[in-house]
Protein backbone atom coordinates (compact mmCIF):
# COMPACT_ATOMS: atom_id res chain seq x y z
CA UNK A 1 0.00 0.00 0.00
CA UNK A 2 2.74 2.51 0.85
CA UNK A 3 4.78 1.48 -2.20
CA UNK A 4 1.53 2.11 -4.80
CA UNK A 5 0.63 5.41 -2.30
CA UNK A 6 4.21 6.55 -3.51
CA UNK A 7 3.94 5.24 -7.12
CA UNK A 8 0.57 7.40 -7.29
CA UNK A 9 1.83 10.44 -5.95
CA UNK A 10 4.99 10.54 -7.99
CA UNK A 11 3.06 10.26 -11.27
CA UNK A 12 0.76 12.87 -10.70
CA UNK A 13 4.10 15.13 -10.13
CA UNK A 14 2.41 17.33 -7.70
CA UNK A 15 4.33 15.51 -4.84
CA UNK A 16 7.41 14.05 -4.47
CA UNK A 17 6.56 11.08 -2.04
CA UNK A 18 9.99 9.14 -0.13
CA UNK A 19 9.71 5.80 1.57
CA UNK A 20 11.21 5.45 4.66
CA UNK A 21 12.84 1.60 3.34
CA UNK A 22 11.55 0.06 0.23
CA UNK A 23 12.00 -3.45 1.05
CA UNK A 24 11.23 -5.42 4.68
CA UNK A 25 14.36 -4.08 6.86
CA UNK A 26 14.11 -2.75 10.23
CA UNK A 27 14.24 0.78 10.88
CA UNK A 28 14.13 1.75 14.50
CA UNK A 29 11.32 4.21 15.08
CA UNK A 30 13.47 7.34 15.31
CA UNK A 31 15.04 6.42 12.19
CA UNK A 32 12.05 6.62 10.51
CA UNK A 33 11.47 10.29 12.00
CA UNK A 34 14.68 10.92 11.11
CA UNK A 35 14.36 10.07 7.57
CA UNK A 36 11.11 12.66 7.16
CA UNK A 37 13.05 15.61 9.27
CA UNK A 38 16.03 15.14 6.82
CA UNK A 39 14.05 15.10 3.93
CA UNK A 40 12.38 18.45 5.11
CA UNK A 41 8.92 16.44 4.52
CA UNK A 42 5.87 18.35 4.52
CA UNK A 43 4.01 15.15 6.00
CA UNK A 44 4.54 12.12 7.26
CA UNK A 45 1.97 8.91 7.04
CA UNK A 46 2.87 5.76 8.97
CA UNK A 47 0.75 3.00 7.35
CA UNK A 48 -0.07 -0.36 8.85
CA UNK A 49 -2.02 -3.32 9.22
CA UNK A 50 -3.64 -4.09 12.62
CA UNK A 51 -4.12 -7.62 14.19
CA UNK A 52 -5.98 -8.16 16.97
CA UNK A 53 -7.25 -11.36 18.99
CA UNK A 54 -10.68 -10.77 18.69
CA UNK A 55 -11.54 -12.04 14.89
CA UNK A 56 -14.61 -9.40 14.80
CA UNK A 57 -12.66 -6.79 15.06
CA UNK A 58 -12.35 -4.70 11.54
CA UNK A 59 -11.81 -0.95 10.11
CA UNK A 60 -9.06 1.44 9.66
CA UNK A 61 -8.66 4.00 11.91
CA UNK A 62 -6.26 6.86 12.01
CA UNK A 63 -4.11 8.14 14.59
CA UNK A 64 -2.39 11.61 15.73
CA UNK A 65 0.03 12.76 18.52
CA UNK A 66 -1.48 12.58 22.40
CA UNK A 67 0.36 11.77 25.01
CA UNK A 68 -3.13 11.09 26.40
CA UNK A 69 -5.13 8.17 24.71
CA UNK A 70 -8.05 8.49 23.16
CA UNK A 71 -9.41 5.10 24.12
CA UNK A 72 -7.42 1.82 26.03
CA UNK A 73 -7.15 0.18 22.11
CA UNK A 74 -5.24 3.29 21.00
CA UNK A 75 -3.29 2.84 24.39
CA UNK A 76 -2.91 -0.61 23.42
CA UNK A 77 -1.26 -0.28 19.94
CA UNK A 78 1.07 2.70 20.88
CA UNK A 79 2.55 0.58 23.80
CA UNK A 80 3.13 -2.40 21.38
CA UNK A 81 4.47 -0.26 18.18
CA UNK A 82 6.60 1.80 20.27
CA UNK A 83 7.76 -1.40 21.59
CA UNK A 84 9.47 -1.97 18.06
CA UNK A 85 12.32 -0.50 18.83
CA UNK A 86 12.98 -2.30 21.91
CA UNK A 87 12.97 -5.42 20.18
CA UNK A 88 15.71 -4.52 17.90
CA UNK A 89 17.98 -3.77 20.42
CA UNK A 90 17.56 -0.25 20.77
CA UNK A 91 15.55 1.47 24.51
CA UNK A 92 14.61 4.98 23.29
CA UNK A 93 14.19 5.64 27.35
CA UNK A 94 17.95 5.71 27.09
CA UNK A 95 18.69 7.43 24.15
CA UNK A 96 17.98 11.31 25.25
CA UNK A 97 15.91 11.25 27.90
CA UNK A 98 13.70 14.43 28.62
CA UNK A 99 15.12 16.31 25.67
CA UNK A 100 12.34 15.19 23.21
CA UNK A 101 9.45 15.76 25.23
CA UNK A 102 10.55 19.43 26.14
CA UNK A 103 11.04 20.29 22.21
CA UNK A 104 7.25 18.64 21.25
CA UNK A 105 6.40 20.79 24.11
CA UNK A 106 7.81 23.73 22.62
CA UNK A 107 7.52 23.02 19.14
CA UNK A 108 4.47 20.72 18.49
CA UNK A 109 0.94 23.08 18.71
CA UNK A 110 0.98 24.22 14.75
CA UNK A 111 2.04 20.45 13.53
CA UNK A 112 -0.71 19.10 15.83
CA UNK A 113 -3.24 20.99 14.53
CA UNK A 114 -2.27 20.33 11.11
CA UNK A 115 -1.89 16.39 11.88
CA UNK A 116 -5.68 16.75 12.83
CA UNK A 117 -6.40 18.60 9.43
CA UNK A 118 -4.63 15.97 7.35
CA UNK A 119 -6.18 12.82 9.43
CA UNK A 120 -10.36 14.89 8.60
CA UNK A 121 -8.94 14.76 5.06
CA UNK A 122 -7.48 11.32 4.67
CA UNK A 123 -10.65 10.10 6.19
CA UNK A 124 -12.78 11.85 3.97
CA UNK A 125 -10.55 10.47 0.93
CA UNK A 126 -10.87 7.03 2.25
CA UNK A 127 -14.26 6.29 3.48
CA UNK A 128 -16.00 5.36 0.40
CA UNK A 129 -12.75 2.70 0.03
CA UNK A 130 -12.67 1.00 3.37
CA UNK A 131 -14.49 1.38 6.66
CA UNK A 132 -13.21 2.71 9.60
CA UNK A 133 -13.44 1.34 12.91
CA UNK A 134 -15.99 3.38 15.09
CA UNK A 135 -14.51 7.13 15.32
CA UNK A 136 -12.17 7.66 12.09
CA UNK A 137 -9.32 9.51 14.33
CA UNK A 138 -7.98 8.42 17.47
CA UNK A 139 -5.21 9.82 19.48
CA UNK A 140 -1.92 8.32 21.20
CA UNK A 141 1.81 8.75 21.78
CA UNK A 142 3.31 6.72 18.75
CA UNK A 143 6.51 7.53 18.73
CA UNK A 144 6.91 7.67 14.90
CA UNK A 145 4.23 11.10 14.98
CA UNK A 146 6.70 13.20 17.83
CA UNK A 147 8.40 15.30 14.74
CA UNK A 148 7.68 18.65 16.17
CA UNK A 149 7.96 20.01 12.69
CA UNK A 150 6.45 17.18 10.38
CA UNK A 151 2.92 17.25 10.50
CA UNK A 152 2.19 13.27 10.72
CA UNK A 153 -0.30 10.27 10.98
CA UNK A 154 -0.65 7.06 11.66
CA UNK A 155 -2.85 4.77 8.97
CA UNK A 156 -4.14 1.26 9.98
CA UNK A 157 -5.46 -0.11 7.53
CA UNK A 158 -7.40 -2.60 8.91
CA UNK A 159 -7.14 -5.87 10.35
CA UNK A 160 -5.28 -8.54 8.88
CA UNK A 161 -7.07 -10.67 11.44
CA UNK A 162 -10.33 -10.07 10.46
CA UNK A 163 -11.20 -12.13 7.29
CA UNK A 164 -13.48 -9.27 5.20
CA UNK A 165 -10.27 -6.77 6.00
CA UNK A 166 -7.88 -8.79 5.36
CA UNK A 167 -9.76 -9.94 1.38
CA UNK A 168 -9.41 -6.50 1.26
CA UNK A 169 -5.50 -5.20 2.11
CA UNK A 170 -4.53 -8.20 0.26
CA UNK A 171 -6.33 -8.03 -3.03
CA UNK A 172 -4.96 -5.64 -5.72
CA UNK A 173 -7.91 -3.79 -6.05
CA UNK A 174 -7.66 -3.18 -2.05
CA UNK A 175 -4.14 -1.81 -2.37
CA UNK A 176 -4.87 -0.11 -4.65
CA UNK A 177 -7.87 1.61 -4.13
CA UNK A 178 -6.68 2.52 -0.70
CA UNK A 179 -3.13 4.10 -1.98
CA UNK A 180 -5.30 6.18 -4.56
CA UNK A 181 -7.25 7.62 -1.49
CA UNK A 182 -4.45 8.46 0.58
CA UNK A 183 -2.80 10.18 -2.88
CA UNK A 184 -5.94 12.25 -2.99
CA UNK A 185 -5.48 13.17 0.76
CA UNK A 186 -2.00 14.24 0.23
CA UNK A 187 -2.69 16.20 -2.14
CA UNK A 188 -5.67 17.86 -1.54
CA UNK A 189 -3.92 18.26 2.00
CA UNK A 190 -0.85 19.86 0.46
CA UNK A 191 -2.62 22.04 -1.67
Amino acid sequence: IARATAAALNKSGQVRALLTRNDDRFIPLGGRVAIARRADADLFISIHADSAPNLLARGASVYTLSETASDAVAARLAARENQADIIAGVNLGVEAPGVGDIMIDLARRDTLNQSAVFAETLQRALEPRIGFRGEFHHFAGFYVLKAPDVPSVLLETGYVSNVDDARLLFSAYGQAAIAQGIAAAVESFLR
